[in-house]
């Protein structure tokens, strides 16, 4: 089975891909927010080294957020779009639960908190249980560091923090005194292929946004009556 996985959720536009022998590739094609012009040429060259067309493929596995407005919508429009023309299955994941997947692969334990920088000095947040495996502790939402901070030091509890949000804020959340951090700016796309790997596809694939676009949130504030 020919698996390939899209990561667009922040500012790295990243593809991973297993081949049917289960030999893994994976490729940070771009990190500078380039989505729309590195991912489909990424995928693209991905194939071509594993010498196979996008026909081959069986399974593609797209990250829906949360996470950049405009990345969301490049990766998912981009992965329904190969799905429907390769007539491959469609799997979804999300950014905090693939960046939790890959903590614990590199051997985090007890208490994570996923942050993907949902900018405005905000953050996309996810509370994990790492032991024998990866459980849910929260839903995602959106927060802000000090929020995140007085949550954390209130309970007493050791905590990790991982992702480019921790990264961006960490100074911020270093106020939390049991806190330590497994730095992880990229949902990493092998893990979100491994992932999707493990699932059944299953309805319609939308982007997970949580909120509303920069632009519009702009838009209204211009807007809004004095």
């Amino acid at each position: 089975m020919n698996i390939l996985a899209i990561e667009t959720a922040t500012p790295a536009c990243a593809v991973a891909l297993r081949t049917s022998d289960g030999v893994e590739r994976a490729v940070v094609v771009d990190d500078e927010r380039h989505h729309t012009e590195a991912l489909t040429p990424g995928i693209e060259r991905l194939l071509l080294d594993a010498g196979l067309a996008a026909r081959d493929l069986d399974v593609i596995v797209v990250d829906r957020g949360p996470g950049l407005f405009t990345g969301l919508r490049v990766g998912v429009a981009t992965a329904v779009g190969l799905a429907l023309g390769a007539g491959a299955q469609l799997v979804a994941v999300t950014s905090l639960e693939v960046l939790a997947a890959g903590a614990f692969s590199a051997g985090v334990r007890g208490t994570l908190v996923c942050a993907v920088d949902a900018r405005r000095g905000e953050l996309f947040v996810q509370g994990f249980e790492l032991a024998a495996g990866v459980r849910h502790l929260s839903d995602a939402t959106v927060t802000v560091p000090e929020a995140l901070v007085a949550t954390w030091e209130a309970s007493g509890l050791a905590v990790t923090f991982s992702g480019d949000g921790a990264d961006r804020y960490e100074a911020a959340l270093r106020e939390v005194r049991s806190a330590s951090f497994y730095e992880q700016r990229v949902p990493s796309p092998i893990e979100a292929l491994r992932l999707g790997a493990t699932r059944e596809p299953g309805g319609d694939v939308v982007p997970l946004y949580l909120r509303e676009a920069d632009a519009v949130a702009n838009f209204s504030t211009r807007e809004r009556p004095t």
